[in-house]
């Protein structure tokens, strides 16, 4: 059994203790190679789909893998499978049963099959969702494929460390860090480095002074494209060389070191690991050299794109191969001239090697064989319930054919077991015969159990979601205190700040001038610039900022100044914050909230309102949408009870209208999930929200003067929508339906007719078509007449309405036009 990978720098170590741990590395990156070498063919026969793979880069993984301490923090890609295997955080036999998407967190303890292989992640929870002890523990953050979309995150995961070293209010948080000194590790390939979100990562961790150790690993390629046509100089580090520290200014320390020198890299990684974990500075290691023995995944082969030279460099230059020369030349001579030698001869070195070839053939064996006994298990279920019904059935013949084609199987998978169990059930459709109620059940309960395999974990479902949570009510005083709404927002942060010492709030002007609509007005005085601080214009690292504390044990509250700026970091929400329960099978957890404005602002770029495109990109974070500052600061309160990741979106020109300021400020809460009825009416159910719930009541008014009553519901969120199916209650009342919001046409107003309509059942009460009424489908215009004219206006609503209950009841309401 291999042992974890340990330092070897110490001056007290004795030649063997470093022999044997040498010998020990060496037969980690053997492992790794061969499940490299069998993964690809596991890939070409057909039993995994994709393979992607950490060949080449075995040794400098392995020196960063001495310098990463518990508490420590990794964010990196898809090729650090060697670097797991040093921690002991993976096994071959789990390596493999990640390749065959064995749907067991058992089996594959990075996703349970849910991520194709090359995903590394570490159990940040416990089974009943609170947090584990992550000092005492190696941590990896659950990878993702988009490249360089592990970058933001990790400038979070550094920035957690700076926090907890320097905030005072969170340093009794001794389960989450140990006085700050844990350092966050990024890794990187060369070719990604052209990404923005790198570029945007490096500036904003050399601002910030965080602990983090980027490695770059250095193979030249970017699948088939030369670094010549990626970086400018083919060299990252040399481009990079603005950002070095010198004794007038903060930066960066970066160190450039060749992947295949064993004693070097483990130089380098020591010195990095110390400067960003007693200093707080950033470091950069440019690990050159590297190759790519099988190339870049098996979608295709490196021969048709690297010439023989390159193909011969690689195979001189491959890490493994320049390691095991080193062993074998490697000599030391003692005080008493003694010769101490790693390896008498190279038969030691082939016996290694040959024992790290068994013992990944017999973990494929082993993982494999776990993967298909699951699933023959249920095969052999179905051919005995189909041996049975095929008895008794008329169409006994065609149940028997499949029934035989499903047993010839060798390798079956789960869906050709349920995909003939379903299809023999048709011919079942007119018999009913005992049996059918055993294959019946089969399904059911598959399916059942596909749900919790495939489609579990998407959002909270442990005590701490916040659909847990109940609305409670503000209370006010007898006396009147009306306030501009943003004043509500200020007050109500600062009474959270107050109650929740872990709260972050960050974003651009969200520090100095309290955020351009002064909902933070003043709290950075009183809480410090680490608890309320202003950041670059940044919005993709704003978010990864926000989703590495919040992995950390900390609650930020990430700010993105309007709604239209959050397309910056949509895909950093998308691909990471949004699928990080999901892919991990609930193991890790981020629950950040971000804060932006939106909705009617006069300009193209200021008021938009892409609720469509954001809430089906968002699936796995609640969205809310508050008509008001009241609901807003309930929503926050409701969040920061619980542990969901969450979107709150402020109206926008909601700041400076009156509301009356409550006295339960920091306690009363709006329930997500749950909508409102803010106007009794018989005629028409009208679902809005947002700003434009305030021109939906004003038409109302205006309506009722020509004999129309609506029913008004404010939705509040979108994710999730209406879990009490209040509006279908409605519809029941009124039978005609329309949704009114100002995204585009086919945006969340199409959403939100579904989940009444179709989810709801509420087509079963309506006695005319339903309808939306949305903005046009262009960006909306500049200036009050861009306003109008783009999105529904007061007479907009009140026509719509009008027209449909002239279908309803022409001889009533005579056409207007």
């Amino acid at each position: 059994m291999l042992q974890e990978t340990k330092s070897i720098t110490s001056n007290e170590i004795s030649f063997s203790d470093f022999k044997k741990e040498v010998l020990n590395d060496y037969k980690i990156a053997k492992i790794s190679r061969e499940c490299s070498l069998l993964g690809r063919r596991e890939v070409l026969t057909g039993k995994a789909k994709f393979g992607i793979f950490g060949d080449g880069k075995e040794v400098p993984q392995l020196a960063m893998a001495k310098a990463f301490k518990k508490g420590d923090f990794r964010s990196g890609y898809y090729r650090d499978q060697t670097f797991m295997m040093a921690l002991g955080e993976l096994s071959a036999q789990q390596f493999f049963a990640g390749l065959y998407a064995h749907a067991d967190i058992k089996a594959d303890p990075m996703s349970a099959g849910r991520q194709m292989g090359g995903h590394f992640a570490t159990h940040s929870l416990n089974e009943d969702g609170s947090w584990k002890n992550l000092t005492k523990q190696y941590n990896s953050s659950s990878d993702i494929s988009p490249t360089a979309g592990q970058m933001p995150r990790l400038l979070g995961l550094a920035q957690a460390s700076k926090v907890y070293r320097n905030e005072k209010s969170v340093q009794k948080n001794t389960h989450f860090s140990i006085n700050g000194n844990e350092v966050a590790w990024g890794t990187i390939g060369n070719a990604s480095t052209s990404e923005g979100l790198f570029f945007e990562t490096i500036n904003a961790a050399g601002v910030l002074q965080v602990p983090m150790v980027m490695s770059v690993w250095d193979d030249e390629y970017g699948i088939s494209v030369h670094a010549k046509y990626q970086t400018t100089k083919e060299s990252i580090s040399e481009i990079l060389k603005g950002f070095q520290r010198d004794s007038k200014h903060n930066g960066y320390e970066i160190f450039v070191v060749n992947g295949w020198d064993y004693v070097q890299l483990m130089d380098v990684y020591q010195k990095a690991a110390n400067i960003a974990r007693e200093e707080h500075v950033p470091v950069l290691i440019h690990v050159k050299e590297l190759t790519q023995p099988q190339g870049h995944s098996t979608s295709g082969s490196h021969e048709r794109y690297k010439e023989k030279e390159r193909l011969q460099w690689e195979k001189d230059h491959d890490c493994i191969n320049k390691m095991r020369e080193w062993i074998l030349e490697f000599e030391l001579e003692t005080q008493d001239g003694e010769i101490l030698r790693f390896v008498d001869s190279e038969e030691e070195l082939i016996l290694i090697e040959k024992q790290a070839k068994k013992e990944v053939a017999e973990a494929k064996k082993e993982a494999w064989n776990a993967y298909l006994n699951e699933i023959k298990l249920d095969l052999s279920k179905v051919v005995s319930i189909l041996d049975d019904v095929a008895k008794k059935s008329k169409n006994g013949a065609f149940i028997n054919k499949y029934k035989s084609d499903l047993s010839a199987l060798i390798e079956p998978t789960k869906k050709d077991v349920l995909s003939t169990a379903r299809k023999c059930l048709r011919y079942l459709k007119d018999e009913n015969i005992a049996e059918k109620t055993a294959l019946q059940q089969f399904i059911k309960n598959a399916i059942d159990i596909a749900f919790d395999k495939y489609s579990s974990h998407l959002t909270n479902e442990s005590s701490k979601s916040v659909l847990h949570i109940s609305e409670k009510l503000p209370s006010y005083s007898q006396e009147k205190n009306i306030v501009d709404a943003r004043v509500i927002m200020r007050d109500n942060f600062d009474a959270l700040l107050t109650k929740h010492p872990e709260i972050l709030i960050f974003g651009e002007d969200a520090g100095f001038i309290g955020d351009v609509n002064q909902g933070l007005e003043g709290l950075q005085e009183k809480f410090g610039n680490i608890r309320i601080s202003d950041t670059g214009i940044r919005e993709a690292t704003i978010i990864g900022q926000g989703i590495g504390l919040a992995m950390r044990g900390l609650r930020p509250i990430a700010e993105v100044q309007y709604l239209d700026y959050l397309l910056y970091a949509l895909q950093i929400m998308s691909d990471d914050l949004a699928t990080l329960r999901y892919r991990t099978f609930g193991k890790q957890k981020a629950p950040l909230i971000v804060r932006t404005r939106g909705h009617r602002l006069e300009g193209i770029w200021h008021a938009g309102s892409p609720l469509g495109a954001i809430i089906n990109s968002l699936r796995g974070i609640h969205v809310l949408v508050p008509r008001n500052m009241t609901k807003a600061a309930g929503f926050y309160n409701t969040l920061l009870e619980g542990d969901d990741p969450a979107l709150v979106i402020e109206c926008l020109n909601g700041y400076r209208l009156k509301e009356e300021l409550p006295t339960n400020l920091g306690e009363f809460k709006t329930a997500i999930g749950v909508v409102e009825t803010i106007k009794s009416g018989s005629d028409m159910t009208v679902v809005s929200y947002g700003s434009t719930l305030r021109l939906v009541e004003e038409a109302a008014k205006e309506l009722q003067q020509v004999g129309i009553d609506i029913e008004i519901i404010d939705a509040q969120s979108l994710l999730p929508f209406d879990l009490k199916h209040e509006c279908v209650k409605s519809l029941e009342k009124t039978n005609k339906l329309l949704v009114v919001d100002e995204d585009v046409p086919g945006g969340a107003s199409a959403y939100i007719l579904q989940e009444i309509v179709e989810n709801q059942n509420g087509y079963l009460y309506l006695d005319s078509k339903p309808a939306t009424l949305t903005a046009k489908a262009h960006r909306p215009a500049y200036g009050t007449d861009g306003d109008y004219f783009s999105k529904p206006s007061t007479e907009d609503i009140f026509e719509k309405i009008y027209e449909m209950m002239h279908e309803y009841n022409p001889y009533k309401f005579k056409r207007l036009y």
